[in-house]
C-alpha cells in the first residue's frame, strides 16, 4: 500500500508539473487537482514551503486570499453585520482582483477560510437553506436565528406575524430572535412602509446595499 501511495504522488508530482498553469488559472482544474490531492494524503496548502509551494505557488495563492477576505469581511461589516453570502464573497474577491488572471471559484473561497479557521481567526461558513454564509464575528446563531434568516431569502426582509404564522412561534420567540439578529447587526428597521407594518431587512441575504458594498470594497486596493 506505501508503495501504491509513493507511486501514486510521483504520478502527482508529474502531472502538477505538466499542468502548472491550469492549476493556477482555472477554478474547476485547481478544485479537481485538490481532489486527487486529498485522495493520496497530500495537503499541497499544508505550508507556505516547500515542494508544493515552490513549483505552484498555492500557499502564496491561498495566503493572499485569505487576506483579501479578511479585509473584505471588514469593508462590508457595517453593511451586513458581519455576514455574508458566499457568492457575494466570491463576487467582490473577483472584483477586486479583476487586474489578476486567475478566476476565483467558491471552493477557492472555502478553502482559503478553512486555513483562516485554523488560525482561530472566528470565520465560519455555513448553510441556510440552499445557500452558503460566511460569518466573520463570533455570533452565536441558533435554529431560530437560522430560520428566520432562510425565510428572509425570499424579499429580503421578514415581518414579525409572517415569523410567527409561517413558523407557528408565540409573539415572544419571534420577537427575542430579531431582537438578537438586530443587536448583532444583522438586520435593519425599516417602519417606512404604506402598511405601517414594520420590516425587519436582511442586506447580507441578498444585499440591497451591493453598490455601496462594492465601492467599499474596490477602495482597498489590490
Amino acid at each position: 500500500m506505501k508503495e501504491q501511495l509513493a507511486t501514486f504522488r510521483a504520478q502527482l508530482e508529474e502531472f502538477a508539473r505538466k499542468h502548472k498553469n491550469d492549476i493556477k488559472k482555472n477554478p474547476a482544474f485547481r478544485s479537481q487537482f485538490h481532489e486527487m490531492c486529498a485522495k493520496v494524503g497530500v495537503d499541497p496548502l499544508a505550508s507556505n514551503k516547500g515542494f508544493w509551494a515552490e513549483l505552484l505557488g498555492i500557499g502564496d495563492f491561498y495566503y493572499e486570499l485569505g487576506v483579501q477576505i479578511v479585509d473584505i469581511c471588514l469593508a462590508t461589516r457595517s453593511h451586513n453585520g458581519g455576514l455574508i453570502e458566499l457568492e457575494e464573497l466570491r463576487s467582490l474577491l473577483s472584483k477586486r482582483r479583476r487586474s489578476s488572471r486567475e478566476a476565483i471559484s467558491e471552493d477557492d473561497c472555502l478553502r482559503a477560510i478553512s486555513k483562516l479557521k485554523a488560525l482561530g481567526s472566528g470565520f465560519e461558513v455555513f448553510s441556510v437553506g440552499k445557500k452558503k454564509l460566511v460569518r466573520s464575528v463570533p455570533t452565536e446563531l441558533n435554529k431560530d436565528h437560522n430560520e428566520i434568516l432562510e425565510m428572509a431569502q425570499v424579499q429580503g426582509y421578514v415581518m414579525a406575524e409572517e415569523v410567527e404564522r409561517r413558523l407557528s412561534w408565540s409573539s415572544g420567540r419571534a420577537a427575542d430572535a430579531l431582537e438578537t439578529l438586530l443587536k448583532e447587526g444583522l438586520a435593519m428597521i425599516d417602519d417606512g412602509h404604506p402598511d405601517g407594518k414594520r420590516r425587519y431587512w436582511f442586506p447580507c441575504i441578498g444585499s440591497s446595499l451591493s453598490g455601496a458594498v462594492d465601492a467599499d470594497v474596490l477602495s482597498l486596493g489590490n
